[in-house]
């Protein structure tokens, strides 16, 4: 189930990007006066379509057929992306047919380099309106939670925040010098500048110390996938529910109670009483805990699970700030948060050239996007669609990249062209363009073996 659940939300997050991507290119071809002989989604054999001169069909349209002005939209047998057949562009399909009569005033090959050039970063930008829509509908629905604290509460085992040396306890004052006022800054000032050596300022134990991070370790660890491991001073672990008939009812635990301390060790987040639990298996365990204003402790037997029978949440009861916004606010935000992100995914991607970043810890292929948008799906429709605008920027990313057969390939060869004043010929074209494909599809197995390599 598990699988075929990765495999569902695979093919949904990966036909919207491609939709809306291929849907940027179509639209932006059609304002240019250009013919789109094909939108499809998904590649190789048509499996049904629909067309003005044929209507729905399935299977591969007559190669005699003449649409004339008009698309054939269709679904391909391999949902592994989708094109958009712009009339006189040699492009992924290779078609050489038209490009041997001479230049049509509907094509591609026709048009000046200001209405090619929008026609392909057509599909970027579409991506990255995408995520700007998200993210705004999200800022909207959600406002903006601050948690008004720079302690830290809790630091996991083999976290990133141990591995630096940070400790429960820690107040973290600046970041390289600049000051921090909440949880939110902080998170935010520790993925900035990725490489650079970090200066974090801390109070501990009322002393004002400087601990000094390596910022090629620091990338190392969190291309590893190594968790950031830090929870802000301020968290309670909350019982949302109590089994029947488990230690924690035998015990009088009740939901909407509040743990305190477990074994004399005050307990903040719930990260953190399981894997305090985790450690106690078959052990007895006193455990504190608060029922209306009531302080209870008792002991309890821990069976070979680990485990009392409780549902958890956690709840920040520290001084916060709400903000909420408007639908021109929330728009501002979800801007600024498409840009931050792409200014993330372009640090990482520097990250690799310069060589702090390992290459195959830093890339991801479709077994883990499939990972990872079940691991969203789970959290809900909201946290899914998050995900969404975060993959629709790495999608533009990629694509607007200066190589063969993606988008940014093609844009260069247009500011060439437009440089030149002539067009580079259909040969040389041709060859980049399979080059370019040979890449992709070698890029494409090795993401493919590193995704199964890294699940070994």
């Amino acid at each position: 189930m598990e699988i075929i659940s990765a495999i569902f939300y695979f093919v949904i997050v990966l036909g919207i990007l491609v939709f809306i991507h291929e849907f940027g290119h179509f639209i932006m071809a059609r304002l240019s006066g250009m013919r789109v002989e094909t939108f499809s989604l998904g590649m190789g054999f048509r499996l049904f379509g629909w067309n003005k001169v044929n209507g729905f069909t399935f299977g591969n349209l007559d190669e005699k057929i003449d649409l004339g002005a008009h698309t054939d939209y269709r679904l391909a047998a391999f949902p592994i992306g989708g094109y958009c057949k712009i009339s006189g562009m040699i492009d992924e399909t290779l078609d050489t047919k038209a490009i041997a009569k001479p230049p049509q005033p509907y094509e591609f090959r026709a048009k000046g380099p200001f209405k090619k050039a929008i026609t392909i970063v057509g599909g970027v930008l579409f991506n990255t309106l995408l995520a700007i829509v998200i993210f705004s509908i999200l800022a909207f629905r959600n406002g903006e939670t601050t948690f008004k604290t720079t302690t830290i509460g809790y630091v996991s085992d083999t976290s990133i925040a141990q591995r630096v040396g940070l400790l429960s306890g820690d107040k973290i004052n600046a970041i390289d010098g600049k000051k921090l006022n909440s949880w939110n800054q902080l998170l935010l000032s520790l993925t900035e500048n990725l490489g650079n050596d970090r200066k974090i300022s801390i109070t501990r134990n009322q002393i004002d110390t400087v601990i000094t991070v390596n910022g090629k370790k620091l990338v190392d660890l969190i291309s590893s996938n190594i968790p950031l491991g830090l929870e802000p001073d301020g968290l309670r672990t909350i019982i949302m529910s109590v089994q029947s008939n488990s230690l924690a009812e035998k015990a009088g635990i009740k939901s909407n109670d509040t743990i305190l301390s477990l074994d004399n060790t005050p307990i903040y987040s719930y990260t953190e009483f399981i894997s305090e639990m985790q450690n106690r298996k078959n052990k007895l365990i006193t455990l504190e805990w608060k029922h209306d204003n009531n302080i209870i402790t008792k002991e309890i037997q821990l069976d070979n699970n680990g485990i009392i029978g409780v549902q958890i949440a956690q709840a920040y009861t520290g001084e916060t700030i709400k903000t909420n916004y408007n639908i021109l606010e929330a728009f501002v935000v979800g801007t600024k948060q498409t840009f931050e992100t792409f200014r993330l995914i372009v640090s990482s991607i520097y990250q690799i050239i310069v060589g702090n970043l390992e290459f195959k810890k830093a890339i991801g292929g479709p077994i883990m996007i499939a990972q990872q948008a079940t691991q969203f799906a789970d959290r809900g429709f909201w946290s899914f669609l998050s995900f969404t605008a975060m993959l629709s920027i790495s999608l533009a990313l990629i694509n607007i990249l200066p190589l063969p057969a993606l988008d940014g390939g093609h844009f260069l060869i247009i500011i060439i062209e437009a440089i030149l004043r002539r067009e580079i010929s259909v040969k040389v074209k041709l060859v980049l363009q399979q080059i370019g494909l040979y890449l992709l599809m070698g890029l494409m197995i090795y993401v493919i073996i590193n995704d199964i390599l890294k699940l070994l």
